[in-house]
């Protein structure tokens, strides 16, 4: 895994065909109004480079008018965005409307948000998804919350290689088929969720471990995510504080004894997003 210099802190860089992407980034679901475009100001001027959103999230406008009033480059910000299950058989307006919304020609990776295709089909969807690359609307294309047999028919329906499976990943929930998957295409997976929703702070094993390294549980478990092969982290939050802390992950290091006492952590009843109608039958 590449390094480089952002904000005074040596951050991590994935690279899967072709795709450098910091492997700290910064989630934005639930971020809504002010709240989303100051907090999306914010994390850019802690040093985030790695933005995440999404068409459902209902606050592309304002992260877009954050990132272009920004002093940092947009060429030197790595933006994500994902088109929901409802536009996919209406795919090309969609991906011009989120361009729009964000305030720029083209993002850095495009996202099918969920495997539900009613109305059109899997690889139908995916050759739009392509043709969104090919356009040059956006650099890189891929998936989220795809199981491991969806993900396969989806690559193996695209023409250009997919960069990531997007999926909740923390220290409570076992992903270890999805990695595999990725990791035998090349691809990374990227972790939303990291804190599982706020069950990471006082966990007395994170806690613990944090105490060794002068951090909170919240940085030890995005540590635990970044540091692993293949492995990218969006944390979101509306507090600065809790952004500079996230941030902080990037600062020390965990050892293969602290890793494997994360990874134990895992437990069946881990998983804290599965909405009917739109979760597959997960692995």
């Amino acid at each position: 895994m590449e390094t480089t210099d952002i904000a005074g802190q040596e951050t991590p860089v994935l690279e899967a065909h072709g795709a450098r992407i910091p492997a700290l980034g910064f989630g934005t679901w639930e971020l809504e109004g002010e709240t989303a475009e100051r907090m999306t100001a914010e994390a850019l001027e802690v040093g985030y480079r790695h933005i995440d959103t999404a068409q459902a999230y209902g606050n592309e406008a304002e992260v877009g008018r954050a990132i272009e009033a920004s002093d940092v480059s947009r060429d030197n910000i790595f933006l994500t965005t994902k088109i929901w299950p409802a536009s996919y058989s209406d795919f090309q307006n969609a991906v011009e409307e989120r361009l729009e919304l964000l305030r720029t020609d083209r993002v850095d990776l495009l996202l099918l948000h969920w495997p539900k295709f009613d109305g059109t089909t899997l690889t139908r969807t995916i050759d739009a998804l392509n043709r969104a690359r090919r356009e040059g609307k956006t650099r890189h294309i891929g998936v989220s919350n795809f199981n491991t047999d969806l993900l396969a028919r989806a690559w193996a329906a695209s023409e250009a290689p997919l960069v990531t499976n997007q999926v909740e990943y923390h220290p409570f929930l076992d992903q270890a088929p999805v990695l595999d998957a990725v990791r035998e295409r090349e691809m990374c997976l990227t972790a939303y969720s990291p804190l599982a929703h706020g069950e990471v702070p006082g966990d007395p094993t994170l806690e613990e471990i944090g105490r060794e390294h002068g951090a909170s549980a919240a940085a030890v478990a995005i540590r635990w995510l970044i540091q692993q092969d293949g492995v990218a982290a969006i944390p979101r939050t509306s507090d600065p504080e809790h952004c500079r802390d996230n941030f902080s992950a990037l600062e020390f290091e965990l050892d293969g004894g602290e890793m494997d006492r994360i990874a134990e952590l895992a437990r069946p009843d881990g998983r804290v997003i599965d909405p009917a109608g739109l979760a597959p039958e997960w692995d």
